[in-house]
Formats: C-alpha cells, structure tokens, sequence
C-alpha cells in the first residue's frame, strides 16, 4: 500500500480534503483547504494521455495526482473508431514515424492488454477507380515492414468472390486485399491505465475540474474544485496538460504560460448497425473523395462504420452525428455493401472531437495525427508540459516521451518501464486458453455473461466471479450479462458514478438492453 496519506483511491477520496492551511486563491485572497502533502506531478485530463502518463510517472516512484473534469475517457478516449492500428493511409501523408512506431506500439499492446485488445484482418476490396493497384501494394508492403518484427499474419492480395472475405460484398468486386491490424476497448484502455498508476500510488480525482494555476515558490499552486463544487488548492512540482480537446482552455487557466501552439477540432462520428456479414473480418473502404472508412465488427451482433472528419470551431459542435455525416457514412458504406443501409438500420452513433496539433493542412482529413510535447519552465523549475494532439495507439510511448520531457526537473527519476508489464487484467498468457479455462471453472454461468466478464477483466475476473456457482450468486442481473457484482466493482474499483459511466464505458452493455433495462441500473446507481 502507499505509504503517502493521501494514496487511497477513489472509492475514498472525499477523505483526501483535509482542514485548511492558508493558502491564497489565484486572483483572490479567500482560504482554501490544501492537502497535507504536495505532489511531484498533478495531471489534468483523463483521457489515455493523461492516464498513460500517470502510470508511467507515478511506476517511476513520482507521486501523481490526476484530475479529470468528468468521467475518466468520457470524451475523446471513448469516442474512437476502437483501433490499435499503423495508421496505413498516413503512409500518403508520409507520416512515416508515426506509422512505424504506431505499428511497433501495436504489437507492445497486444502483449499487454490481450483481455481488451484483438487482432483483427482488414479487407480492402479494389476496383478500376480507386488507388492503383501498385499503390495499394506498395502500401501494403511498406506497412509490413516498417515497424520491424510482427506477430500478425502480413498482407496478401485476394480475388473475390470468397467464401469469408468477401461476405456481404456487391458482386462488382472483383478482387481486394488483406491485411492485419487490432480492436481495442478504447474506454477500458484508458481506465486499466488509470487502475495501474493508482496501484502504484497516483490519486486520480474524477468529477475534479481545474480551476487555475499559477508559479508559487518554485513550484505550482493549483486550484481544483471536486464533485461538491468546493475550490482546493494542490501543490505540485511539475504540471502536465494532458486535457485533450479542452488543452487551449487549460492552457488559458495558466498565468504565466509561455508555450505556444494550438490544436484544430476535427470532428469524428460513427454509426452503428446490425452486422453487415457473419465473418470476423473488417472492412476498410475507399471512396471518391479519398478518404477511407472502415465497418467493423462490434460488439458480436454489430458493425460499427465510421468515421468523419469535419472541422469544428467549438467542443460543443461536435456533440452528436450530423444527419450529413450520416448520410455519409451510409453512402460510403452503401458503394460497396450487398445489401444497402438505410438510416433506419442505425440503431445508435456517437460523435466526438479529436484535438489534432495545428499544423497548418487546409484539409482536415490531412492534419497531422502526430503528437508534439512542449515544456515552459522558469530557472529549471516548475515545468509546464502540454499535450498536442496524439492518437490512441502511441498513447504509451507519448507517455515515455513526456517522462523524457520531465526527467530533467527530477533528477535520479526512474527509467522506462511500462513496455514490458502487463495492464491490469492482461496477465493472462495466451488470451483463448485462459477464457477456455474460466468456462471450465464457471460452466454454470453461462457463455455470454462470462465472456463479457473476462473480456472486460481479464485475470481480473475472478475478483468479481469469485466462488459463484450460478448467476443468481452474482446478485441481480441487469440484462446483458451485467451483474449486480460487476456493477459494485465497478464503482468501487474503477470510479464509475454513473448508469452512462457503467453502460457505455466500463461495458458496452448499454447497446444490447432496452430501455427498461438501462433505467434499471439508473436506478440502483441512485440516479
């Protein structure tokens, strides 16, 4: 256990907030209540940046406290196209680095998170009009290769019809291509990385928004104000702005900041609807105006396609799917589909901003996808780091960088570590045969709820299962396969709050039940 007072988790954090010492609001001069310790590192943002490097930070021997505004990847981090991928249309963009270590990160995850993380085949059917065949085969080529040794099967072309990778495919085509990438729980990622920095003595605050910082003493004096809207202060050495979309609005809540760059607003949304084909394969489709996008297979009866790329000016813009985006979306699919979509096939969307570094591209399909770290520091003290941009799959190795970025304000700091240790719940050997085995151990439960449990949990699973023998000795049963006793864990280990927090985050349980099942757990959540 820590052995720092304040290392207990969130289940506790009402009890961080001690009685005050007086301490000066920025801009002010009423009392607020410190902590009776100051931190190496407060974080705001709990995205997969900010949680990636908190558990790099604090697996270093760091203390860390992150604050996140909502819910842990209530925004960005949840509103993904649920991948772990190179990236293969960067290669147009001669995003040569980002692809190449995307695709050495890629094989990093898998080994660390086979729970949540699965490799998955693309196919990418071909006609006379799109990209030339020797493009896409140099593509392909490039894309095995440039990320040195990989465990996934490499590409190949294919003719069609085929029995598999042609399944719901118009008989127009007459040919295609494959290749591997991965899927991701994109949401869960994000909270297994918080779990781990909390294991090694972060505290992460959720529902904890950051209300300004100024330099004190060599030091940050931070104001944050928690779920009972009460302002505190937190001191801290270092200061990351790790708050994706909201980073130019941070930024602004910081006298003294220096560091210059902005971010563009890319809105990205995606459909959802029944599956397309019965395969376990993907599509990546390429359309007229030389974008792709991708259908894959989501959530075992499902097909999520998606996604845009429309520029914003503000967050809130990007709240909900456009009726064009959808129609896009469903026309682009439609190109290639046997049997067509229509909008009544949506069964649910979602829609998100991705906060991209400003690099100048006209073209909001074209801006960079890299990240770039800047650190403004006075006298060697007091750094401010700030996160533009980065993308899902390199979130671990953005983390190594910004630890890179800060060793030199601590010195003696730790070396790498996070390549090599499994996320919670990842430590489970070949994925298959440790599901193979918990069927074996829990063959009265049932295939769909236990699959669920142990996709979402891995090794962890058994602290939620335990000694049950049937499903009424998990409590109530929501539908779905969500349990009363996954519920409880959840908010006792993984600071779900909410039915949405439950449903749509920490599960995907939301999409398979009806409204009376979901207003349900609203219910025993205590909404």
């Amino acid at each position: 256990m820590c052995s720092r007072p304040w290392c207990h988790g969130q289940e506790r954090h009402a009890s961080l907030w001690l009685y005050p010492r007086s301490s000066a609001f920025i801009g002010g001069s009423k009392a607020f209540p410190v902590l009776n310790t100051t931190t190496d590192v407060l974080i705001v943002g709990g995205g997969i940046n900010g949680a990636g490097i908190a558990r790099d930070a604090a697996g270093r021997g760091l203390s860390v406290m992150l604050v996140e505004q909502a819910d842990l990847a209530s925004a960005t981090s949840s509103w993904s196209s649920k991948l772990i991928h190179g990236g293969l249309r960067y290669l147009e963009q001669y995003e040569f680095r980002l692809v190449r270590e995307a695709l050495q990160e890629r094989e990093v995850l898998l080994r660390l998170a086979p729970h949540i993380i699965r490799p998955l085949l693309f196919v990418l059917p071909h006609d006379a009009s799109m990209r030339p065949t020797w493009m896409i085969r140099a593509g392909l080529w490039l894309y095995d290769r440039l990320g040195g040794r990989i465990t996934l099967p490499g590409s190949k072309a294919v003719a069609f019809p085929h029995m598999e990778l042609s399944a719901g495919l118009k008989s127009d085509f007459r040919s295609g291509f494959v290749y591997s990438d991965c899927r991701v729980d994109d949401s869960r990622l994000t909270v297994v990385n918080a779990v781990s920095a909390r294991e090694k003595g972060a505290t992460v605050l959720t529902r904890t928004r950051f209300e300004g910082a100024r330099r004190v003493e060599g030091g940050w004096e931070a104001i944050v104000s928690g779920p009972d809207g009460a302002k505190r202060s937190v001191r801290a050495r270092a200061l990351v702005n790790a708050a994706g979309p909201w980073v130019m609005d941070v930024q602004g809540r910081v006298e003294g900041d220096r560091i210059k760059g902005r971010v563009r607003l890319v809105k990205g949304s995606h459909i959802i609807v029944p599956k397309v084909h019965s395969q376990r394969h993907a599509y990546i489709l390429q359309n007229p105006d030389k974008r792709v996008i991708f259908v894959i297979p989501y959530e075992g009866d499902f097909s999520l396609v998606g996604t845009t790329d429309v520029a914003v000016p503000r967050i809130e813009d990007a709240a909900r799917i456009s009726e064009g985006e959808t129609d896009y979306l469903i026309a682009a699919a439609n190109r290639f589909l046997a049997k067509p979509l229509a909008r009544a096939d949506v069964v649910s969307s979602y829609a998100g901003v991705r906060p991209l570094y400003d690099d100048g591209s006209e073209n909001p399909s074209q801006v960079t996808r890299d990240y770039v770290l800047k650190v403004d520091h006075e006298r060697r003290e007091a750094p401010l780091l700030t996160i533009f941009g980065g993308k899902i799959t390199t979130y671990r190795r953005l983390a190594e960088e910004a630890m890179e970025k800060l060793a030199p304000f601590f010195p003696g700091l730790k070396g790498p570590w996070t390549a090599t240790e499994a996320l919670p719940g990842g430590d489970v050997g070949h994925f298959n045969g440790f599901r193979d085995d918990m069927h074996k151990r829990y063959s009265r439960l049932g295939r769909e709820l236990l699959d669920g449990i142990v996709r979402r949990h891995g090794s962890r699973a058994a602290a939620i299962l335990g000694e049950a023998r049937s499903i009424d000795d998990l409590g109530r049963h929501f539908g779905a396969g969500l349990t009363q006793r996954e519920v409880d864990y959840l908010r006792r280990e993984e600071w779900a709050a909410t039915a949405d927090d439950i449903l749509w985050r920490r599960t995907k349980c939301g999409l398979h039940m009806s409204d009376t099942e979901r207003d349900a757990v609203k219910r025993y959540v205590g909404e």
